[in-house]
């Protein structure tokens, strides 16, 4: 199976523009293709994670991936899928966020030998001359078929400011920008960003003639795999600081039964045999499917030692022999310790509840231990004797383990 046909049977690919000229482009190593992230946090989260992946299954296929760091569009900010307009950022933000994606994205694609690229469309966006712009670029585009795209349509009722309004000129604009600068002749993103695809099909196409390759591709489920990286306790990151590797394979191991073939198909890189086979699994055969999906994905992002860790923290959690070595934990400073801290304190510290109200009934439905020890008493403050090993252990429920650390 080629890699093309491979992408369809994993469920990846959900429209395209010219399929034959796609589909040979990508099968004989010669797409130069790009993916668009936004540098809105100092660290990918798992939403971004079929992209990341997608772009190491087309490099191993010899194709030439682009990553590009939207410095430039960052300043405008998406209005798909949002509500309101996205908070404004700084230069500096930005850029500290772009440093720190491209040491995450290392782990996904080589860049050595010029096998890949990270460009930051800041580089041609914020020298532009607005009024050339205008002429060039702004003449292209028709303002009726723009209010008519889906990601205008949804901000209409509500409010859609002008600077938002001209996000998918400037994401056309980086297609037409890479074609020239790098003959990028392909462009991947997820369905809400359909529309601002076509757009910079249509300009290439249309300043430079239609004979110009421009294709697009977009992902079945990148909409929904933005939803992937929500939790109760917030977005899951791929930085092993903001969400530690055992937390990132408790994610995973705990997915809905209904989801763990098609994150199999997705996300990793089993052989689609293997993992058909265990499409056929039922019942408890499922944990184990669930146990290779987040062993897989942690492998992957973390490195193997640490998904091997993950793994047996997990095990022995699981079996009642706790692992503290390898357990999430949470400082609690000596100072806030001396001021009381109460188990609804600690629960909400380490982010196993989202508020005091929510951990007081963690509680009182008996969903929470210390120690082993069953807590009834939702003030219950934590003493010197819950930390005679250095830490104190808080189970909430069956299978979530936090630690707290005395310092």
């Amino acid at each position: 199976m080629q890699i093309y046909e491979e992408l369809v049977a994993r469920g990846l690919i959900a429209q395209v523009t010219d399929e034959k000229e796609i589909r040979d482009l990508v099968n004989n190593g010669k797409a130069v293709f790009y993916i668009g992230f936004d540098p809105t946090a100092d660290s990918l989260h798992v939403g971004h994670f079929m992209a990341l992946c997608l772009m190491k299954r087309l490099q191993m296929a010899g194709n030439k991936p682009i990553a590009l760091i939207g410095g430039g569009t960052a300043m405008i900010g998406d209005p798909s899928g949002r509500t309101d307009m996205r908070q404004m950022m700084t230069k500096e933000t930005i850029q500290h966020n772009c440093d720190c994606f491209k040491k995450q994205m290392s782990r996904f694609i080589d860049f050595s030998d010029g096998k890949a690229l990270m460009v930051n469309n800041a580089d041609w966006l914020l020298g532009l001359n607005y009024v050339e712009l205008l002429r060039e670029v702004g003449a292209c585009f028709s303002v009726n078929n723009m209010l008519r795209a889906e990601c205008y349509k949804q901000r209409m009722e509500k409010g859609l400011s002008f600077l938002e309004f001209n996000y998918m000129i400037m994401q056309s604009y980086d297609f037409y920008s890479l074609y020239q600068r790098y003959g990028c002749n392909m462009q991947f993103g997820g369905d809400d960003q359909w529309s601002n695809m076509l757009g910079g099909t249509e300009l290439i196409r249309r300043k430079l003639g239609k004979d110009a390759y421009a294709m697009t591709i977009t992902l079945l489920l990148n909409s929904e795999g933005k939803k992937m990286g929500k939790t109760q306790k917030g977005a899951v990151w791929l930085d092993p600081e903001k969400t530690s590797p055992y937390e990132f394979y408790q994610y995973w191991r705990n997915v809905d039964d209904a989801d763990v073939i098609k994150c199999l198909r997705m996300l990793t890189f089993l052989p689609l045999e293997e993992i058909e086979a265990m499409a056929k699994w039922e019942g408890s055969e499922l944990n184990k499917a669930k146990e290779i999906l987040a062993f897989e994905l942690t492998k992957l992002v973390h490195g193997e030692e640490e998904a091997n860790k993950a793994q047996q923290t997990a095990k022995a959690l699981f079996t009642g022999a706790v692992d503290a070595e390898n357990m999430p934990s949470t400082i609690l400073e000596k100072a806030s310790f001396d001021a009381g801290v109460t188990v609804v304190d600690a629960l909400v510290l380490a982010g196993l509840a989202k508020s005091k109200g929510e951990a007081r009934r963690l509680i009182q439905q008996g969903g929470v231990s210390l120690n082993d020890e069953k807590v009834a008493d939702p003030m219950r403050l934590l003493s010197a004797s819950d930390f005679e090993k250095g830490y104190a252990v808080i189970k909430k429920g069956k299978k979530v383990f936090h630690k707290i650390v005395l310092s």
